[in-house]
């Protein structure tokens, strides 16, 4: 089970590629340690090292372990992410508190596995796909889906795959129609099934894949929030 530390750290950049999404880079002087998938608590307030732990919020990791810099995406949706749009910026002190979770550490055959995610659920897949151990993933194949090209943000990372074997296919709505589970099954049948995007997405394809035959193991949520 991973030690879960915590990391004063600073804001190394901030993009801001739309309105409302922001990927921020951070920094620390102790190395940062966790694996593909894990997530991160975040928070704003000041904050001794040892005392009760702030308000914070999860966010996955979007960087490989083997990095220097975390990286992480989010969107502006209630209090604490408004506050984060406020108040970060590059040279801003914060604290993170990590990981958490075990998306790619369960027991599950590296073979026959399909990763589907929607819009910015592909970050925690991301950590994976430029990790050394996803070499090690038998013909993986992603399904991608975004409301419209320009809301793809992610082709470098992406070409940047460590697995050669690997198959996306992206889907923009305003032109192929959103992500259909009944389609992707069809395409895949019985196989391990890692599910990434927003809440309601995820219940939807996972009640289908049940219906299916798929069984609960082998259906993976990324759905911490």
């Amino acid at each position: 089970m991973a030690i879960v530390k915590k990391y004063l750290s600073e804001v190394v950049s901030i993009l801001n590629p739309f309105e409302g999404l922001y990927t921020v880079t951070f920094k620390s002087r102790n190395k940062f340690r966790y694996l593909p998938g894990q997530f991160l608590h975040l928070a704003l307030d000041e904050y001794d090292g040892a005392g009760q732990w702030p308000e914070s919020r999860c966010f996955s990791m979007q960087s490989s372990p083997d990095e220097e810099l975390i990286k992480i995406t989010y969107a502006v949706k209630g209090r604490f992410t408004e506050r984060m749009q406020r108040e970060l910026h590059p040279g801003k002190e914060v604290w993170l508190k990590l990981p958490f979770g075990d998306l790619f550490q369960r027991d599950h055959s590296k073979e026959n596995c399909v990763f589907i995610a929607g819009g910015t659920g592909i970050t925690p897949f991301l950590s994976l796909f430029v990790h050394s151990s996803f070499a090690e993933f038998i013909n993986p194949k992603l399904y991608l889906g975004f409301r419209a090209e320009h809301f793809n943000l992610y082709s470098e990372e992406l070409n940047r795959s460590t697995n050669r074997s690997n198959k996306i296919k992206i889907f923009y709505e305003n032109v192929d129609g959103m992500l259909d589970i009944n389609t992707i099954y069809k395409e895949n049948g019985s196989a391990i099934y890692y599910l990434s995007g927003p809440p309601l997405m995820l219940k939807n394809f996972k009640t289908e894949l049940t219906k299916f035959g798929v069984q609960e193991k082998n259906i993976v949520t990324d759905d911490w929030e």
